[in-house]
């Protein structure tokens, strides 16, 4: 068979390669393997130790047992983060492997740092470029020809979960993997201005080698977002197109049907990597191979987007620190913060898709229609991309949140992100809101280890609560204000209370015997005559509620001193300033 003239002096570059210092596995297999994650490991170490560019370190734990290692490179040798944000360099870090049977990213980034070293390709001096070799350890080390079963190479693949069978690409905010907890420091420690996190898409068939999903503007927000959807994205298109790649937004399409009526943008909350990056206001992206592209052409467009960020951030890095620095000011004056965004249906804009012709076949499995991709019939058409989301829910932000300190797993979180906390030194009374969780949904089936609650509903009031020595005061005029909102408040669609970690309150732990109430109930009835209204009311209008006496005792107790108060009481609280009578307590700096 004859190869394509593109992929034949790819296969060709490749052999060239090989024949350089460092060459890795990739090349030397011509373009058909992906190291394991000891020759990865093995092969960062061997650079880092014969390049003043590079420094490669251990900065976590993993739930595989083995380190995360961070490689940083800088032409100016400043490897510190704060020392190169003082320099007004622009930090770009780009993770790969987060899911192992797509490692475009894992040899494009050993690939173009080997060329940085040996002077192939220029980093910028005002770029500190940082990135994660391997970051699903566990799913590098299981590896299999079978797994990525559609994908078109390499040859062994590794696994789609993690250690533990998590989804690392879910678990940015739950943090259930040491990763994610290592991965948060990592993030607070770099601040990045840009985040670019590799990987291959799946769905339907087209010519695109590389789609862009982008974090979706209207979520970002701000002068953010509108620079990202104005300026940042659309230049990303002509310089990909210069390295010989038609670039293509993300294709969000997993409908039967071929995507020719277009697709809406992919929503990405803070579960995943770009929307946890947009909660820091850092511009964040993730690249898309198309997995029925060869490896070879999959790598290079990897890598030649990766060139994309490196040159754009060298090029506006200052503009780009700039926005991030008014938008985080103007966030620390922000007082209504939406949770929730719909997509609206009836906006969109034209974009330039490269597909091919769709049909139906008969299938030689089962005998049924089945959808066709014609290869030999391409096609290049305007197709619509719903891009826009709308703000459906807004909170407003509090001047501090309490939480007490039983609540450890929510304040290991926090502080695994670089939440700045103080605990009461003494026993103390503040006045709070206070939130009552009126309906829920869970999940009926796990997901991600978790059943998931959403369509929350709560009541709010304001009560004096006697807070206990070692709780946690949290002021929200810090750099974390969005995280805080958006983790802390329950009807967030990525809260903390929508991934279970305050689930306890939802089951009630006292009771009581009816036998041994009724006589307390009926007590405490003839001392509240509007109550036995309200009994008599509901009995009135509600036959099976007459008809049940345990239902009206309930109805009672729900309604007396009796009942249990943390039944239902979202255990953080909302503190506003002024504070009467309270003494005050230090504020966290921003």
């Amino acid at each position: 068979m004859r190869l394509p003239l593109t992929l034949a002096a790819l296969l060709l570059s490749l052999f060239l390669a090989a024949q350089t210092r460092f060459p890795t596995l990739f090349e030397k297999s011509g373009g058909s393997q992906s190291p394991t994650y000891p020759e990865i490991i093995r092969w960062w170490e061997g650079l880092a130790g014969r390049s003043p560019l590079l420094q490669l370190r251990q900065m976590g734990p993993t739930d595989a047992g083995a380190p995360l290692h961070l490689v940083l490179v800088s032409g100016s040798r400043t490897f510190d983060p704060a020392s190169a944000r003082k320099k007004g360099h622009t930090i770009l870090f780009v993770n790969n492997g987060i899911h192992p049977g797509e490692p475009d990213g894992i040899d494009a980034s050993m690939l173009l740092v080997r060329d940085i070293v040996l002077g192939k390709y220029r980093l910028p001096d005002n770029v500190l470029l940082a990135l994660i070799p391997v970051y699903n350890i566990g799913g590098a080390l299981n590896r299999s020809p079978y797994y990525r079963v559609d994908q078109n190479g390499p040859t062994d693949k590794g696994f789609r979960g993690n250690s533990q069978n998590l989804d690392l690409n879910r678990d940015f905010i739950k943090c259930d993997a040491r990763e994610s907890v290592s991965f948060t420091r990592i993030f607070r420690w770099l601040d990045p201005d840009v985040f670019v996190d590799n990987h291959v898409s799946n769905g339907a068939d087209y010519q695109h080698v590389m789609t862009l999903l982008t974090t979706q503007h209207n979520k970002l927000g701000g002068i953010m977002g509108t620079y990202l959807k104005e300026s940042f994205e659309p230049a990303l298109y002509p310089m990909m197109k210069a390295k010989g790649f038609d670039l293509a937004p993300y294709v969000n399409h997993w409908n039967a049907g071929p995507p020719d009526a277009g697709w809406p943008q992919f929503f990405d909350g803070p579960r995943y990597s770009s929307g946890y990056a947009c909660l820091w206001n850092t511009f964040a992206f993730v690249p898309e191979t198309h997995m029925l592209k060869p490896y070879p052409q999959r790598v290079a467009a990897t890598r030649a987007m990766m060139e994309c960020f490196i040159e754009y951030a060298g090029m506006q890095g200052s503009h780009l620190q700039r926005l991030r620095r008014e938008a985080r000011e103007q966030q620390l004056q922000q007082k209504r913060f939406p949770l929730a965004w719909r997509w609206d249906r009836s906006q969109s804009r034209s974009i330039t898709f490269k597909g091919y012709e769709a049909s139906y076949r008969n299938s030689l499995v089962s005998g049924k229609p089945r959808l066709f991709y014609d290869r030999n019939r391409p096609f290049e058409k305007q197709v619509p991309f719903f891009d826009v989301y709308r703000d459906s829910l807004f909170v407003d932000c509090p001047d501090a949140y309490i939480i007490p300190q039983g609540w450890w797993k929510v304040i290991g979180l926090l502080e695994a992100n670089g939440i700045k906390m103080r605990r009461l030194e003494r026993d103390t009374v503040v006045e709070v809101e206070t939130y009552r969780i009126e309906q829920y949904t869970a999940a009926p089936r796990p997901y991600e280890g978790h059943h998931p609650n959403s369509n929350v509903q709560v009541s709010l009031k304001k009560i004096q609560k006697q807070f206990r020595k070692g709780d946690y005061w949290i002021h929200t005029k810090q750099a974390g204000r969005r995280f805080l909102v958006e983790t802390l408040e329950p009807q967030g669609e990525d809260s903390y209370f929508a991934w279970n970690f305050f689930d306890p309150i939802l089951g009630a732990k006292e009771g009581f015997s009816d036998y041994v109430f009724e006589e307390t109930a009926a007590t405490f009835l003839e001392q509240q005559p509007d109550l036995r209204r309200e009994l008599e009311e509901r009995r009135h209008s509600d036959s099976a509620f007459a008809q049940s006496a345990q239902a009206q005792l309930y109805f009672i107790y729900q309604r007396s001193p009796y009942r249990e108060p943390e039944h239902l009481r979202y255990p953080v609280f909302r503190v506003r300033f002024p504070q009467p009578s309270i003494r005050k307590v230090p504020a966290a700096q921003p």
